[in-house]
């Protein structure tokens, strides 16, 4: 698999553990806005979605205890009703080790503001990819939204690895939003009319053909940029220079597009970095670019003029 760029030395060393799944998933639960209810109902629910997440198998690969991808979740719960219903933002947040380095690299960092879920104490944490429970949505949403999320990390990382790499794992994620729970009982995020920035529409834009270039760029930034940066690294940051002029033209095309914001929560600290590290004459127009498409972090690019 592609995900195995390692040393001679880790190779034998990965041999001593049995295989593992491939998430490594830290889940928090924050609940000070939730009253009267048991605090061993959160202890619960944080362990169920941590077991869920890290003891199913989501691809056919086999991974060593040291390829496991880092993933953290951070669940805010923000109401409850009296039938075990919550509402809630979820965080999602993953990365990616930089070959020869000891930096992990930002590959997700995403809130999603859109989950409501039943969640019973003693009740076991269910999912099909093809089949959602129509006698109990609001159970499978935590369950379809978790499951979304894990293949878009998945196939993010496959695909910084291998150009296209992370396909199979994006048309999972994709699968889940064709069999989503429907619309109602307050459940959100899963349909296109809906809003433009909905797990719908990161998906969709990742498997489209209009978004090519940026996942084109997603495996250079990393395996021709960051993966370089040690042994090649005026090489390496000409690599994740080259994409900012490739992202404008693409936002030019299709303004406010889910995917570069999406990208952007991740990757502005990088990207600033690398212009920063240029002669300041020469910043100006990757400045110009990188405010322009992605505003919430201007400040952040201004000024390194």
């Amino acid at each position: 698999m592609y995900r195995k760029i390692i040393s001679v030395f880790c190779l034998l060393a990965c041999s001593l553990f049995a295989n593992a799944q491939e998430l490594n998933c830290k889940v928090k639960v924050m609940h000070e806005k939730i009253q009267n209810t048991d605090p061993q109902v959160f202890t619960t629910m944080e362990r169920a979605i941590t077991e869920f997440m890290n003891t199913r198998k989501w691809t056919s690969d086999d991974y060593q205890v040291t390829e496991r991808i880092d993933v953290n979740i951070l669940i805010n719960l923000t109401d409850k009703t009296s039938d075990d219903i919550y509402s809630a933002t979820i965080n999602i947040q993953s990365t990616r080790p930089v070959y020869n380095t000891n930096y992990n690299t930002s590959m997700v960092n995403y809130m999603d503001r859109d989950l409501v879920f039943r969640f019973e104490q003693y009740s076991n944490l269910q999912f099909d990819d093809n089949r959602v429970s129509a006698a109990d949505p609001l159970s499978s949403n935590l369950t379809a939204v978790l499951a979304y999320y894990a293949y878009i990390v998945l196939g993010l990382d496959y695909d910084s690895f291998s150009p296209n790499g992370g396909n199979i794992y994006f048309k999972k994620a994709q699968n889940i939003v064709n069999n989503a729970p429907e619309s109602g009982k307050n459940i959100s995020g899963w349909k296109a009319f809906e809003d433009k920035k909905n797990r719908y529409w990161l998906v969709d834009q990742l498997l489209s053909p209009r978004f090519a270039t940026f996942r084109t760029y997603w495996y250079s930034m990393h395996r021709e940029g960051l993966d370089n940066m040690f042994t090649k690294p005026a090489d390496a940051r000409k690599k994740i220079l080259a994409g900012i002029p490739v992202l404008s033209q693409l936002n030019k095309d299709n303004p406010s597009a889910m995917l570069l914001q999406f990208f952007f929560t991740a990757k502005s600290t990088e990207l600033a970095s690398a212009v920063a590290q240029l002669p300041r004459e020469e910043r100006g127009t990757y400045v110009t670019m990188l405010s322009a498409m992605d505003v919430p972090n201007s400040s952040k690019y201004n000024n390194l003029k």
